[in-house]
């Protein structure tokens, strides 16, 4: 496997692979000097190290040596079992931690200045700072509050959401759940309007190109209230992530206007989880409401973040609420020394991609101001 094509990068982004020492040969997206403090970004999903190309040459310049690898299970990453038989303890969150620690080594530093997550690289990067504070003294997480270690108050089981939702008329179900079932990945690997368009509607969908996206507060974990969510994340019983993002597909004329997205570069997603599959990155999901490692985690009970730690999502992002009461939880006892809440207009979930800017602003003043 080689690295990501140069001619698909900005310039002054390059690529290569790195073995992490855990088990992965890690391919990463970097930019600036090795020998400047380490920011390590972490992607979600569905996406890879290319996710963060917007702001990586700005946060360069502010003296910083900037690596976004692809993650276990993603992109051109090997090493890690993306079969839905794999060893899902391989995929919950301290391995997910190792990885990264492991990769700072690799990389000849002794700890990043700050690590910075999206969507499900918020909780890798949240977790990075709880348990390793030494190697990781500032986390900046985006659109995914941290509400803590387990066991979260008041936050039920997975089958409890699912038993819920499926009282309702009609029936939904947790995205989630979905993702953690056998058919996710082939429906979403071979969706019938093909992979490219598939990802065309879940990425519009998510954004704060799709109109239908006005967050707010969730009351309680209620069935009622999980349901105000769009289909996107709370699904109909029945129905494939392909066929719920499917009525969010946008025209030709707002693809042709999109700005933070080109047909280009979305063909980059499309030929890299052509080649892949979603498998890898759905097993997130499983070892998560499978609750795998779940013991390992809860040692770490009634802790708190001890450095730095600011939040950044779009002001258009569901994500931000979908979980009830967690970014009261991250502000006000999952982070010791909390920075802030930024909800950035004109961004849905893909809030680097979409306002990279802003992003980059936010990010800036708080690494220069992180003593306190």
């Amino acid at each position: 496997m080689t690295t990501l094509s140069h001619a698909a990068l900005p310039e002054g982004i390059g690529a290569r692979f790195v073995d992490n020492g855990n088990g992965l040969r890690m391919h990463l997206l970097e930019a600036g000097m090795p020998g400047r403090p380490l920011l390590l970004l972490l992607h979600g999903f569905p996406e890879l190290a290319y996710s963060w190309r917007r702001v990586m040459l700005p946060l360069a310049a502010e003296g910083y040596h900037v690596v976004a690898p692809d993650q276990r299970g993603y992109g051109r990453t090997s090493g890690g079992d993306g079969a839905f038989t794999a060893d899902l303890t391989r995929f919950a969150m301290p391995n997910l931690v190792r990885d990264a620690a492991g990769l700072i080594a690799a990389l000849g530093h002794r700890r990043a200045a700050a690590v910075i997550g999206h969507d499900f690289g918020a909780p890798v990067a949240a977790w990075c700072a709880l348990s390793h504070p030494d190697l990781f003294p500032a986390a900046a997480l985006m659109s995914a509050p941290f509400a803590g270690p387990p066991p979260v108050p008041g936050m039920p089981t997975m089958a409890a959401i699912e038993a819920g939702l499926a009282r309702l008329s009609p029936p939904r179900k947790h995205y989630q759940a979905y993702y953690s079932t056998a058919a996710a990945a082939p429906e979403m690997d071979a969706p019938e309007e093909g992979l490219h368009a598939f990802l065309r509607a879940y990425y519009h969908a998510k954004s704060a190109d799709w109109p239908g996206n006005q967050p707010s507060r969730l009351a309680s974990w209620e069935a009622s209230e999980l349901a105000r969510m769009p289909r996107y994340y709370i699904m109909d019983q029945k129905a494939s992530m392909p066929a719920s993002v499917a009525a969010c597909r946008p025209p030709a004329a707002a693809i042709a206007a999109c700005r933070w997205l080109s047909e280009t570069e979305l063909a980059v997603y499309a030929a890299e989880f052509a080649r892949t599959g979603f498998q890898g990155g759905l097993n997130w999901y499983r070892a998560a409401t499978s609750g795998a490692a779940r013991e390992d985690m809860q040692r770490f009970a009634g802790r708190a973040i001890a450095g730095p730690t600011v939040f950044i999502a779009g002001a258009a992002d569901w994500g931000v609420y979908q979980a009830p009461g967690a970014v009261e939880r991250m502000r006000d006892a999952a982070c010791a020394d909390f920075r802030g809440i930024h909800l950035i207009p004109g961004a849905g979930h893909w809030v680097q991609q979409e306002q990279p800017e802003a992003v980059v602003t936010i990010l800036r003043d708080f690494l220069r101001a992180r003593s306190p």
